[in-house]
């Protein structure tokens, strides 16, 4: 068994299936997925975690990405600092008719479904101007909606502000044990992120040696088991950052044993120090 399928279908009336979703983060799970149609997720504002294909981070200040056919990746709310309130566009590279994108007009936004099956990350003004379309789309007719997305097609094709999120030739065909796998790790990390990192510990609920496990997380996450556990510890941060707790404080409730060194992950993942962020969240 493979990594799951999820069925979309078009909403009544329309093409492609527009979402508009606000919800806790709380509640939100993890489901890691596939489909062939092309997916553009526009998260409004906050942090959580992105994980298309083999790509695992965290984003701020909201975020939008598109995402080719059958790319796997997982609900954009998860481990989200607050409510998650997202507009998701899903549509097959044929919603338009078989040969519609193979026009001259289309040459630009046929490139950038090629360049989707690595996943996007758009950011800058790009970001902004598409997400302010897609927050009003859900109010527009069925029409109105189609030459908007149109519009939203062209926008992302002719930017510069983006990043591919996975390399080429990656294999992104997780098989069931993995996903049960990844699971179990990723519940032992919100359960035990605040105590040491215990590589025995998580290696023995993977079912591996600890070398075996520690090759097998580097090569499925692109990341060390490391380096997972502070982007994790760092996110909670930010959630305590926003409160009246101090940065000392913080940083032994998120695991960390000296505050010089939970500063230093801190601004090498947040691009911030903890005060500055700090600062940040208090002038909202």
């Amino acid at each position: 068994m493979k990594t799951p399928f999820e069925k979309i279908q078009p909403d009544e009336g329309s093409s492609f299936r527009l979402l508009h979703l606000k919800i806790s983060s709380n509640i939100f799970p993890w489901t890691y997925h596939y489909h062939p149609e092309y997916e553009m997720v526009f998260v409004h504002y906050g942090t959580g975690r992105r994980h298309v294909g083999n790509h695992l981070s965290y984003y701020e200040d909201g975020d939008l990405v598109l995402i080719g056919s059958n790319l796997p990746h997982a609900g954009f709310g998860y481990d989200a600092l607050d409510e998650h309130e997202e507009t998701v566009i899903q549509f097959k590279e044929d919603f338009l008719g078989e040969n519609f994108f193979d026009k001259p007009e289309m040459t630009s936004i046929k490139a950038l479904f090629e360049r989707s099956k690595h996943g996007i990350h758009f950011y800058g003004q790009t970001k902004k101007i598409v997400g302010n379309k897609l927050k009003k789309m859900p109010q527009l007719s069925e029409f109105a909606r189609m030459i908007e997305l149109l519009t939203v097609f062209q926008i992302l094709a002719n930017s510069e502000e983006y990043i591919l999120l996975n390399v080429a030739d990656t294999n992104y065909d997780f098989n069931q044990k993995d996903q049960v796998r990844l699971k179990r790790i990723y519940e032992y990390v919100e359960q035990s992120y605040q105590s040491p990192i215990n590589m025995k510990e998580v290696a023995d609920i993977a079912h591996l040696t600890v070398p075996s496990f520690c090759n097998y997380f580097k090569k499925v996450m692109n990341m060390t088991y490391t380096d997972f556990v502070n982007e994790y510890r760092i996110n909670q941060a930010c959630k305590l950052l926003m409160t009246e707790k101090s940065i000392t404080d913080v940083c032994f409730d998120c695991g960390f044993s000296n505050v010089s060194y939970f500063s230093k992950v801190f601004k090498q993942i947040k691009g911030k120090s903890p005060m500055q962020f700090k600062n940040l969240v208090l002038r909202k």
